[in-house]
């Protein structure tokens, strides 16, 4: 696996992980967690927000990087 996928998934992984944890956390006074978790759509959101952790987030965030390394 290259460099660059193993950035992109430990920082938008790392990115997705953290928003579904806070989501969940932010409507626990609307549904408990067992009734979010299970749920279909507390699975399609984080499926959503890991993938666009780890394609967007981390593909901009390792272009910033090789540009910071360029620039020094």
């Amino acid at each position: 696996m290259s460099e660059r996928w193993k950035y992109q998934i430990k920082t938008g992984g790392l990115w997705g992980v953290f928003m579904v944890v806070f989501m969940t956390l932010f409507e626990i006074s609307e549904k408990p967690l067992a009734q979010q978790l299970h749920s279909g759509e507390f699975y399609f959101r984080a499926i959503v927000y890991i993938i666009l952790g780890i394609f967007i987030l981390g593909y901009f965030n390792w272009k910033a990087k090789i540009k910071r390394e360029n620039g020094q």
